[in-house]
């Protein structure tokens, strides 16, 4: 069964019919970021992790389909990390999931 498989997952890679493995990378990147923001909900963590996650998935395709120079990705990365983290400090967002009694 696994030589079947290889074999399979080979000859779909052969003819392209696979995402590159660049595209995979990204779309995991995008999808746990999106993963955080659901599981964890609004808190002081999600907002930071969360769509950091996202900007790190944009940031690999970027660099891979525009050959974007590193020189450049790396400070943008900086910035959104540091906005995230001012954003994160609002009074507003929560420190911790609230949980909802549903008991009633």
């Amino acid at each position: 069964i696994t030589l079947i498989i290889v074999g399979l997952v080979w000859l779909l890679w052969y003819q392209g019919w696979l995402p590159d493995k660049d595209w995979v990378i990204a779309i995991g990147f995008i999808a746990a970021g999106v993963a955080v923001l659901v599981l964890d909900g609004l808190t002081k963590n999600s907002v930071v992790m969360g769509p950091f996650l996202i900007a790190i998935g944009i940031a690999w395709v970027i660099h891979d389909r525009y050959r974007t120079s590193y020189a450049l990705i790396v400070p943008a990365m900086l910035v959104i990390l540091g906005v995230l983290m001012l954003v994160a400090r609002s009074p507003s967002i929560p420190q911790r999931r609230t949980r909802v009694d549903k008991s009633s």
